[in-house]
């Protein structure tokens, strides 16, 4: 049976429901006043079900469908502002004894280069993406526990965070790997991670046991309750992901939900972030052998309803997508995005030659990240390096606490403008800094607080002096 504070896999993330959900949004997608009473639910903030959301999604009217986009841009400007936060990932190693039949790094290609970083190798890749403008990294790696054992990662997290190069810093160091133990959840607590990423892939049992044939990442109930596992080693914040085109999206989108209806329910805290990755041609992966391909139009309404049902997370899309897709969809919900991407295992001090990949996936926006920044200044967003809630403290229920009180203004602008003006300072092209600078000058009087426009005034003024790092 159902039951979304069950801590069973099969229980939390129901089969049978799902399928009662997407017959009944199917049945039930036309009646406009039933849509009608999900967005004026939708308007007071406070979230919608799985199964509202589904109607939402399967939604054909068009005008209820410009009224869907409409509400997810205004919550995402009631809860997250104008702020778009960057991020880099870190492959560390590309060993994996998995099968994942979607990912080039499965354990059964052997013609792709399989690398490992050494501690040297970490400290050049680091540096690069210090002296790009990074703050913050999410370190990627393939579940082999010969080459790459929990002692590794934890080893490369506390170089990550030594490393000090010019005014360069990260400040923030988020996780994805494989499921794990909670007593290696702990490790990585203590290590000061940030967000837990972990992407179900599936939600469909049977699929995920088809396209995770054999290896850990085989067993559907240790992968899917990893998140509370990690929450009971005392990593606050958890995020959550599909990978849309190995299954219906009608059926991921109602699971993923369903996930953060289980968080809540349990933990009393939902996924602080989620992304929308879609599958991607990689060394030795075709996504046209996966029939559940899903079009722009439709990856945006998803964004859009994901916004809508779970207002308070953090919605992150990487550089699968093109430029043209992230400026369409960023606005409807997205609040992290990913700038200057490589995805492989060193790829950010040796590029790799066309007969020599190893990439995990293809990537689509492969603009640098000062030409991100500029581009997001150009189109009104504010890009963030900011780090402080997660070294303020504010973590876990204290953070989403002033998220769903849509209080996290007060921190966030001010400490958005900061990290940009550091940003301008040290890395940024001519043109990225004329711009940034008028948007710094207009922004700045968007603080409602006097006394703390004030203090951020006499802050950029020190940042201009060689001062780094101030925070709220």
């Amino acid at each position: 049976m159902y039951n979304p504070a069950s801590l069973k896999a099969e229980e939390f993330i129901n089969h049978t429901e799902i399928l009662e959900s997407l017959s009944y949004a199917d049945s039930h997608k036309n009646n406009l006043n039933l849509i009608d009473e999900i967005l004026n639910k939708a308007r007071k903030y406070k979230g919608l079900s799985h199964r509202e959301a589904l109607l939402l999604l399967d939604c054909t009217d068009e005008q209820k469908n410009a009224e869907i986009f409409a509400l997810a841009e205004q919550i995402k400007k009631e809860f997250y502002g104008n702020r778009i936060v960057l991020f880099a990932p870190l492959y560390l190693s590309n060993y994996c004894i998995n099968e994942c039949v979607y990912c080039p790094f499965h354990g059964r290609n052997k013609h792709i280069a399989r690398k490992k970083l050494t501690k040297d190798d970490l400290i050049k890749e680091v540096t690069a993406l210090q002296d790009m403008g990074h703050k913050r990294l999410a370190i990627e790696s393939g579940e082999d526990p010969i080459n790459n054992p929990i002692e590794y990662i934890l080893d490369c997290i506390h170089t990550i965070y030594s490393i000090k190069h010019k005014n360069g810093s990260i400040r923030r160091v988020n996780v994805n790997i494989a499921a794990t133990t909670v007593e290696n959840y702990r490790k990585l607590k203590e290590a000061g991670i940030g967000t837990y990423i972990l992407f179900q892939e599936t939600y469909n049992k049977k699929s995920y046991e088809e396209l995770h044939p054999s290896g850990p990442k085989h067993d559907y109930a240790w992968h899917t309750e990893a998140m509370d596992r990690a929450m009971e080693g005392g990593i606050d914040d958890v995020g959550l992901g599909v990978l849309f085109g190995l299954e219906g999206y009608r059926y991921e989108l109602t699971g993923l939900l369903m996930h953060a209806e289980h968080l809540e329910a349990v933990h009393g805290v939902g996924p602080h972030t989620i992304s929308v990755p879609r599958i991607r041609h990689a060394d030795d992966i075709d996504p046209s052998v996966f029939d559940n391909s899903i079009n722009d139009d439709i990856f945006a309404k998803i964004v859009a309803v994901i916004r809508i049902a779970v207002p308070y997370t953090g919605l992150i899309m990487s550089t699968r997508e093109s430029k043209e897709c992230r400026e369409r969809v960023i606005h409807y919900g997205i609040s992290q995005i990913s700038g200057g991407s490589k995805t492989s295992v060193g790829g950010y001090v040796h590029p790799e030659a066309e007969d020599d990949r190893s990439e995990q996936f293809d990537v689509i926006d492969t603009r640098s990240l000062d030409e991100v920044v500029c581009w997001l200044m150009e189109m009104g967003y504010i890009p963030s390096f900011c780090t402080a809630c997660y070294r303020e403290g504010r973590t876990g229920d204290r953070f989403m606490a002033l998220c769903k009180n849509r209080q996290i203004h007060n921190c966030c602008l001010p400490n958005a403008l900061m990290t940009l003006k550091e940003y301008l300072i040290d890395y940024a092209s001519g043109r990225t800094a004329t711009v940034g600078e008028s948007l710094i000058q207009k922004e700045i009087m968007n603080i409602p607080n006097e006394k703390v426009r004030k203090i951020v005034q006499e802050r950029l003024l020190d940042i201009q002096n060689g001062k780094r790092d101030f925070r709220f």
